[in-house]
């Protein structure tokens, strides 16, 4: 757990120095030798920092070979809040929760219901992490007649930054989306995190 900590640590302190202009887009940072001595770390504990950025998109290029600061993401615009993702995506989480206050106005539930839970990850084409979409419902998933959609900001917990490979309390957009049955009562709902500098939002009308 402290190498993990560690390494992660190292991962942050690495973005603050890309995002003050250090190392910019497409300029090599340093071997991983090179930044375990200056850091005073193990080599391999810098290789795993090096290892996660890659994987948020901060940084381009093989493993064992140089690692470059990555160009920023492709703007992509929103337009259909209830439009499936068209690439690939991964259950980071699936762990039943307890209705909080604001969970059961939205699904019309009693506080403390436990909920059926699932947090993706959706992936760019190039693998890059683009948007965090956590939902929420009870029982079975069923089919929707209609939808809402709300959008707001939001900053970024610890986990979803390190997904996203953005600082902590990084403000993005926050999308709340609700789906109804034929006679509008709520089925499932939905926290849609995306990043601003990967999105542009101009919604259409729900369903």
């Amino acid at each position: 757990m402290a190498e993990d900590a560690r390494h992660r640590r190292i991962a942050a302190d690495i973005r603050r120095r890309i995002a003050a202009g250090e190392w910019r887009p497409g300029e090599a940072l340093p071997s991983r030798a090179e930044l375990a001595a200056e850091l005073g770390v193990n080599p391999q504990t810098v290789r795993l920092a090096y290892v996660l950025l890659r994987r948020t998109g901060a940084l381009e290029g093989e493993e064992r070979r140089a690692v470059y600061v990555a160009h920023p993401p492709a703007m992509r615009t929103l337009t259909d809040a209830d439009a499936e993702w068209p690439f690939t995506s991964e259950t980071t989480d699936t762990r039943p929760r307890p209705a909080t206050e604001e969970l059961a106005s939205r699904l019309g539930v009693n506080v403390g219901t436990i909920l059926r839970h699932e947090t993706l990850e959706c992936l760019d084409p190039g693998g890059r992490s683009a948007m965090l979409v956590s939902s929420w419902w009870r029982g079975q998933r069923r089919p929707h007649s209609s939808y809402s959609a709300e959008v707001g900001c939001v900053e970024l917990t610890e986990e979803q930054a390190h997904a996203l490979g953005l600082l902590v309390d990084t403000v993005a957009f926050r999308m709340v989306r609700t789906r109804f049955d034929q006679v509008g009562r709520p089925l499932e709902t939905a926290d849609l995190v995306l990043p601003m500098d990967r999105w542009l939002i101009r919604l259409a009308p729900g369903r």
